[in-house]
């Protein structure tokens, strides 16, 4: 149980006995993977839009996957899953910002009103192209191939179907298109913490994103799950507070 005594600025584990200072990067985590689960039970993420369209992610996630991008610079990045559009007008708007590359977004079924919106915006045209299906289905892995360029810089974001089987098969069908010192990225891994909250399934624990990267890496010698370096810290934190844990696995050869 974690008691938080703010006159005595002091966070404390009264199992352990263990005190932390409220202003210490281990009151910081404790505190942070409690708010963590608590904006799982209210839905937080559902609650944020970038540039007009519904973006459910942590905001956390978006600026620290932006920091990457602008370091990698790609030519292309491939994101499964689509949903409202919100994270392929994110990533467009970061290309237009950057002054190239383009984002191809891939999902099993692209609702009519969703498609609409995206292909009325602005940023649609010049930055972002996409295709229906599934997308571990050989059809659209290969679609995908086609469009893809020699000599090109290719990431990949996973945001689909969160199984561990289903992200394993995509790690092992899309990983093949990164490029050296990039990065294929198996979101949501948070699902191992928040199982037994409402909204999760008992098999959470071991079906999830996180379970299928740390497999993935085991039986893969070119990929390594890294945690990319802050490229600005004048604070005491150097961890994440994400829905995305050891999600970046980059491509070393």
């Amino acid at each position: 149980m974690i008691q938080i005594d703010e006159s005595s600025k002091l966070v404390i584990n009264t199992e352990s006995n263990e005190r932390y200072p409220l202003g210490s990067p281990e009151a910081f985590k404790i505190l942070s993977d409690i708010w963590l689960k608590s904006g799982w039970e209210t839905k937080y993420v559902y609650s944020f839009s970038w540039l007009g369209r519904p973006i459910i992610q942590l905001p956390e996630d978006m600026l620290r996957i932006q920091e990457i991008i602008f370091d990698i610079k790609p030519d292309i990045l491939i994101e499964t899953g689509i949903a409202h559009g919100g994270s392929l007008i994110f990533y467009a708007s970061l290309f237009k910002a950057i002054g190239k590359g383009k984002v191809i977004g891939v999902d099993i079924e692209i609702r009519p009103q969703n498609r609409k919106a995206i292909e009325d915006h602005f940023l649609y045209k010049d930055f972002i192209e996409m295709i229906e299906g599934d997308s571990i289905s050989e059809n659209v892995i290969n679609v995908v191939k086609s469009k893809i360029k020699k000599d090109k810089k290719i990431m990949v974001i996973l945001d689909s179907n969160h199984t561990k089987e289903h992200v394993l098969n995509e790690l092992n069908a899309y990983s093949s298109f990164v490029t050296k010192n990039s990065y294929i990225v198996a979101t949501d891994g948070i699902m191992e913490k928040v199982e037994g909250l409402g909204r999760t399934s008992k098999d959470w624990t071991w079906n999830n994103p996180k379970a299928a990267a740390i497999e993935f890496e085991s039986q893969n010698k070119n990929f390594k799950i890294v945690e990319p370096k802050f490229p600005f810290n004048e604070g005491l934190i150097n961890e994440r507070v994400t829905y995305w844990p050891s999600c970046y696995l980059k491509k070393l050869k």
